[in-house]
């Protein structure tokens, strides 16, 4: 075909809940070769070429093409030497490989000389030594009977015998489940799912380990017994109440245990009972896949957290297990798409800084499962994920915004209902140390398991992993790392808009966290209205807390107060926060900036902008920021400037697990070995007035029936069309009171607050009066 000829490329704007096109000359390229992304054309049948060149003209001997990519994303199989880059794609024929639409823009981009290096191997090569036989999750038949030997010498080797003892003979004696019943009438209640999930997760528990505990023992009891499990949920109907349209929760479950029961028993089952088992998985996974890809559209739409989850939790080893001889074989598509969305994509919620925008519960869901789906590929195909910048910084999300001995101090959906850190996050936290050799990792998962221990068959815990076998698969992949006590500083996650800092974590004596977020993601998914929010730990006690619990996604607690800007220590605009509603677009517009992280001489110094969260619900807000110094590692100076159109209130917001006491322009909130006070120091529009309530306002009480109830602190202030407010925050232990005392100098056209502790060091903020501006 002739350039005259050529058809018209569609190439439109990049909306903010859609892939971008990338790279481009904004953004810094962190890995080599750097990952391509664009927006698709129409037909989903459409395969791309992509070009790369050190020539903007793209002159053959400087240019690499890349032909025949069924996807708009790509990772090539080869590195790129550090220089200037200019990339372009069009849609190309099928057969030979030559574009039948125009070149797209043409993008630029950098290659620095010292980045990762996380080629991917073409799909032609990316499993040539992988093995067709079976088992092929976890162990290969070839480390099968190496382990065999290993357990016959030794049963505690690699945590054999625990898991044999706790997570496969139970199994042996319990009656085989059948097809739940689904909800009454259809409708969902929160109950049946909870009950059922349970049911499905063990039922996949009941597989998995009778057929490794069998295989590994040669018991064909055992193996039997993992059969007649296995052949029940092949049994099941696919489109039925465990189809992934009914609850995809349950249907990711049935999936699992027909993946690890076709995989481990694979050659325990008879022709007819393998075709049946096979048929079930296929069905299923065509099911999950075909949503993934055409339904939810995850290569254009990426922030679908159950669709992307499927990915690494149900995808990734159900398309190992199925994989054949076949190059048209579907499994084999669905597979590559997987290893190339994660390889490229990934993670959608965070950049190469490692942070999470749906927060630390979320991240430890999703990189369980990831963790997961890492290790299946590295073990069966030698693909490494791990290598990635963000897979080798990821860790320091937790590390620095959830630390283990705090439970309400952090932001997003949290499951573990008011309780410390889930003890998976401390087992991702020993699996980043294993792969990256970080010590403060594994000192994190140490302190977790010191901390929290005996909580394993909590369901938060055990509906979705059985800890047994983790740490079973951990100490056959990774080495083991010396802990060491994680350094005091600070991480700004810049790609998710949150602020982490951490002050001698590894002394309760001394310990302070601070987590800032002001994000872009704004309220969706796992998100929150809560740019401009903080929380603050002290002394081994959570202060400054997230309000609420997470009992269920759209309870009345999640809907109507845990999403909300009123259950955050933020502000409220004539009574009004920030949207956190079902409008995916409204909610990503709903955004905040980290304006400033700095960690200074005698201070940290954060600034973020709020403006576009409150303007989503009030137009007339012109500015919205918030400064927080945190001075000397002791205490905070908090600034709030608003400006509007028409003169508005302001309610400043604070939550603790307790009541306060209040005075005129101050208050105090006493923990058992720590507590807090906090004084307004400077307020251009007025006092303010102070109250307090304790309670869920317009929440069912049964949804947090018997759980502790928080209290928040409300200082409200005039109607102004500018508010310029600082306030003083000071936590202590209940063994050391301190003081910081504070005067004003106004002399000028500023006004100086100074800040003094008890060893006469002084702090100045500066506060611009409406006079001067």
């Amino acid at each position: 075909m002739s350039a005259k000829t050529l058809s018209k490329l569609d190439e439109p704007k990049a909306g903010r809940l859609m892939i971008q096109y990338a790279p481009d000359a904004k953004t810094d390229v962190v890995e080599n070769p750097p990952r391509f992304t664009w927006l698709p054309v129409i037909a989903d049948e459409a395969q791309y070429v992509l070009r790369v060149s050190t020539d903007p003209a793209y002159p053959a001997q400087a240019t690499k093409t890349f032909a025949r990519l069924p996807l708009n994303f790509f990772t090539p199989d080869v590195t790129f030497p550090a220089g200037d880059y200019h990339w372009s794609y069009a849609v190309c024929d099928p057969n030979t490989g030559k574009p039948v639409t125009n070149w797209s823009s043409s993008r630029a981009f950098t290659i620095a000389g010292d980045l990762a290096e996380t080629p991917l191997a073409s799909r032609d090569k990316r499993f040539a030594k992988a093995t067709t036989a079976h088992p092929r999750l976890w162990l290969q038949p070839d480390r099968l009977e190496a382990f065999r030997q290993d357990v016959s010498k030794d049963a505690g080797h690699c945590s054999w015998s625990n898991f044999y003892e706790k997570s496969v003979l139970p199994w042996m004696t319990r009656d085989v489940m059948s097809e739940p019943a689904g909800y009454p009438d259809h409708k969902r209640v929160a109950p049946i799912w909870r009950q059922t999930y349970i049911d499905l997760q063990e039922h996949m528990y009941a597989v998995r380990h009778l057929a490794i505990g069998g295989q590994v023992t040669k018991d064909g009891d055992m193996l039997g017994r993992a059969k007649a499990w296995l052949l029940e949920a092949a049994s099941w109907d696919p489109m039925g109440v465990t189809s992934r349209a009914y609850t995809d929760e349950w249907a990711y479950r049935v999936t699992n245990t027909l993946t690890w029961g076709y995989d481990w028993l694979y050659d325990h089952l008879s022709d007819t009972e393998r075709a049946t088992v096979r048929a079930a998985l296929l069905e299923r996974t065509r099911d999950i896949a075909d949503h993934a890809m055409h339904n939810a559209k995850i290569h254009l739409f990426p922030f679908d957290s159950h669709a992307v989850r499927s990915v690494s939790l149900t995808l990734v080893p159900a398309c190992i297990a199925l994989l054949g001889d076949d190059d048209d074989d579907e499994a084999r598509d669905w597979l590559n798409y997987c290893i190339e969305f994660l390889f490229t994509v990934y993670s959608p919620w965070g950049d190469s800084d490692g942070g999470w925008a749906e927060g630390t519960n979320y991240w430890m869901m999703g990189m369980a499962y990831l963790i997961d789906a890492a290790n299946l590929l590295k073990s069966y195909a030698g693909l490494d994920l791990y290598k990635r910048p963000f897979f080798q910084h990821t860790a320091d999300f937790p590390l620095f915004c959830k630390a283990p001995n705090t439970r309400r101090a952090t932001f997003g959906d949290d499951s573990t209902m008011g309780e410390l850190p889930g003890i998976k996050t401390g087992m991702n936290m020993r699996q980043f140390a294993g792969e990256t050799g970080n010590g403060a990792y594994q000192w994190y998962f140490e302190e977790l398991n010191r901390l929290n221990p005996g909580t394993e068959m909590a369901f938060y815990n055990w509906g979705w992993w059985d800890t047994n076998f983790d740490e079973l698969v951990y100490l056959t992949c990774c080495p083991a790392i010396e802990a060491t006590p994680p350094a005091s500083g600070m991480r700004h996650f810049k790609g998710i808009g949150w602020v982490g800092i951490q002050h001698e974590m590894a002394d309760p004596d001394q310990h302070m966290q601070l987590v800032f977020k002001s994000s872009a993601f704004g309220s969706i998914s796992h998100s929150h209205g809560d740019q401009n929010a903080f929380c603050l730990a002290a002394y081994g006690e959570d202060m400054a807390i997230q309000s609420g619990y997470y009992v269920a996604f759209n309870s009345t607690m999640h809907q109507k107060w845990r999403r909300q800007t009123r259950s955050k220590n933020a502000i409220l605009i004539n009574g009004k926060g920030q949207y956190a509603e079902k409008d995916k677009a409204r909610a990503m517009a709903a955004s905040g900036k980290i304006l400033a992280a700095e960690q200074r001489k005698d201070h940290y110094y954060l600034r973020g902008d709020a403006t576009a969260a409150y303007q989503s619900l009030s137009p007339e807000v012109t500015l919205a920021e918030r400064e927080i110094y945190f001075v000397r590692n002791s205490y905070f100076v908090i600034v709030d400037s608003v400006d509007a159109e028409t003169p508005v209130t302001l309610g400043w917001l604070l939550h603790a697990n307790a009541p306060f006491e209040l005075g005129q322009t101050s208050f105090r909130n006493i923990g058992e070995r720590a507590g807090f006070y906090g004084q307004v120091v400077w307020s251009e529009a007025g006092k303010p007035t102070m109250s307090q309530h304790t309670g869920f306002p317009d929440v069912d009480p049964s949804e947090y029936e018997g759980l502790p109830v928080s209290t928040c602190l409300t200082a409200q202030y005039p109607a102004s069309t500018r508010h310029r407010i600082a306030t003083l925050l000071v936590p202590y232990r209940l063994s050391d009171p301190k003081r910081i005392f504070h005067f004003l100098d106004d002399q000028g056209y500023d006004a100086d607050l100074y800040f003094t502790d008890a060893d006469e060091n002084s702090f100045r903020v500066v506060m611009k009066k409406l006079a001067k501006t």
